[in-house]
């Protein structure tokens, strides 16, 4: 219980910390309502979950290592600038997957009518 509670604690710094949480935050529901008003696949819902868990991840860990690399050192280092900006991308990239898995997923239903 105690490592659910480190978990949840950390999701909530997750998202009063830094604000494109809430935009993946407010992403993360669209595409729930979607998939629930498309009535999406079985198949098509374990592409949305795993591109909504990827960038899930991305972000925390991102969040992670800044959080580290600012307490390793608030002076601007060449280093750290690195190992942030690797991380950013890290999110960036997952968040472009999840958008192509959501074009996948979605386009068919926009297009062809219910």
């Amino acid at each position: 219980m105690e490592s659910f509670t480190h978990a949840f604690r950390g999701a909530a710094t997750l998202l009063a910390s830094q604000h494109n949480a809430w935009i993946h935050l407010s992403a993360t529901g669209i595409v729930i309502a979607a998939g629930y008003y498309f009535r999406v696949t079985s198949m098509e819902w374990i592409a949305l979950i795993v591109a909504i868990g990827l960038v899930w991840v991305a972000e925390a860990l991102n969040t992670g290592i800044e959080f580290l690399a600012d307490e390793v050192s608030e002076e601007r280092r060449d280093r750290i600038k690195k190992a942030k900006d690797v991380a950013a991308f890290g999110v960036l990239t997952a968040s472009a997957a999840a958008f192509a898995i959501g074009i996948i997923v979605f386009l068919p239903y926009v297009r062809s009518p219910l």
